[in-house]
């Protein structure tokens, strides 16, 4: 399992990508074959040369929304709906949140009234707080029209104010992000090198894509801080399994074809399902599961992930995959030839 400390690596300030590929499968693809404990550096569009007649794809059709609101006087993160128009947030200033505080945020119209505004309803652990907003509902159908107009699209605090060159708000998507999904508050970033051809050829090549839903929350910005990791808890998030992709991926257990996640959200899902309900099946529920070395894997049998954060809950799942010496020398491999990191960064395939 190992201590924090040891989930660390050096990482040029330069590998950290600002933006994306300039084409979506262009990005660097590592191929690490367990079984024969080997590296290959490819293109993610030779993806397809991996995947199998059978496989189960399984992806995350959760969709980013602008979930960033900038005020005058503080910034909000919304993290997860508790019903109606009350949210689970963080901001920034944390002290300026306290309970009954209102906060304003869009243009504020002739009357002086603006286009959001916010009451701290309390303060939740850490440093969460739950808010209730209002808005003028004769103008704005629902709160995401709201956050539509006036939000921003939340990038990780390691892109820097101004880097972005591209239009994030379609490159922190994925292309199969269905907007009846939207929830997450970053973007489940091993599907950003998704193109709808490759998926088109990897249907064409028999692969059965199977969509779930997990809205990414707090558990990607919370930082592990005890040097025991197995003290560490996770946020619970929310995740949805319809019932073709419950049956087209229980089906494959049981005919022994694999079950390839694309990314660590849709790892989680399959997994945390399992450890709850001993099975795949259609539900709608939360999973604040943690992975890491030791854990054994009931359902995934490849994964498709990025290069992660040192020390965070993401490269635990992954080394626990496969095991952490050896990420940590493909990390090393992967500095040496050049790859990009983090959320607009490169891909990796572990079969």
């Amino acid at each position: 399992m190992g201590t924090l400390k040891d989930y660390y690596f050096d990482l040029p300030e330069n590998l950290i990508a600002q933006n994306p590929a300039e084409k979506r499968d262009f990005s660097k693809l590592m191929v690490i074959d367990r079984k024969n404990n080997t590296v290959e550096h490819r293109n993610f569009y030779n993806i397809i040369d991996y995947l199998c007649q059978g496989d189960a794809l399984v992806i995350n059709e959760s969709r980013v929304f602008p979930a960033r609101l900038l005020g005058d006087v503080a910034e909000f993160l919304l993290l997860e709906n508790k019903g109606g128009d009350v949210w689970e947030i963080i901001m920034k200033p944390g002290k300026k949140g306290r309970k009954d505080a209102v906060f304003s945020f869009g243009e504020s119209s002739g009357g002086g009234s603006f286009e959001l505004t916010a009451k701290i309803l309390e303060t939740l652990d850490g440093g969460r707080k739950l808010a209730e907003f209002y808005y003028d509902k004769n103008i704005y159908k629902n709160l995401f029209a709201v956050l539509e107009k006036i939000g921003k699209i939340p990038l990780p605090p390691y892109i820097k104010e101004g880097a972005v060159t591209v239009n994030a708000k379609e490159r922190y998507q994925t292309v199969y992000a269905k907007k009846d999904k939207t929830g997450s508050s970053a973007a489940p970033t091993a599907g950003l090198h998704f193109t709808d051809e490759i998926l088109d050829s990897l249907k064409e090549k028999g692969v059965i894509i199977c969509p779930v839903t997990l809205h990414v929350g707090l558990g990607t910005f919370r930082p592990v801080r005890s040097e025991d990791i197995s003290a560490h808890k996770m946020h619970e998030e929310y995740y949805g399994i319809p019932e073709s992709s419950a049956r087209e991926i229980s089906k494959a257990k049981r005919e022994n074809r694999r079950v390839i996640a694309v990314g660590t959200t849709s790892c989680r899902t399959l997994e945390g399902c399992f450890a709850k309900y001993g099975k795949i099946s259609a539900r709608e529920d939360k999973t604040d599961i943690f992975i890491y070395e030791g854990y054994e894997f009931k359902i995934t049998d490849a994964l498709i992930t990025n290069f992660h954060l040192p020390e965070s809950t993401l490269l635990m799942l992954v080394s626990a995959f496969y095991t952490r010496e050896k990420i940590l020398g493909a990390y090393g491999e992967a500095v040496e030839n050049g790859y990009r990191f983090f959320s607009f960064g490169d891909a990796m395939i572990i079969l």
